[in-house]
Order: structure tokens, then sequence, then C-alpha cells
């Protein structure tokens, strides 16, 4: 599980590399993969700082954090 988790989250940051903010829910449709895959992945990458996730009008949305 631990690979499948680290393969979706590759996807993921490769997804919002090419085209930044999202929505969760738009994420999840675009990916293609079984959302608990990608709420544990998106989990993970927000853990180790690599993208920002807030809170927008019911919704959530994605974005890579980018160093300054």
């Amino acid at each position: 599980m631990i690979t499948e988790i680290g393969i979706v989250a590759g996807d993921i940051w490769h997804y919002l590399d090419q085209h930044g903010e999202v929505t969760l829910s738009a994420l999840v449709k675009d990916i293609d993969k079984p959302r608990d895959n990608v709420l544990m992945s998106l989990g993970w990458l927000a853990r180790e700082g690599h993208v920002v996730v807030t809170q927008d009008a019911g919704d959530y949305t994605v974005n890579l954090r980018h160093s300054h």
C-alpha cells in the first residue's frame, strides 16, 4: 500500500505542476485513482510540506508549495 500511495503522490505532484491550483473534487476526478488513495497521498504530500490545502466554499483547493 505504501508503494501505491507514493505512486499516486507522484501523479498528484505532476498534475499540480502542470495545472496549478485545483479543487480536491477535480483532482480526484482527473487523477482517476480511488478517492481513498488520492486522499492518503495528498495527506502525505501535505505532511511533507509539498502541497498547500485550503478550505474554499465547501470544497478544498490544492496547490504546490513553492519555496522562495
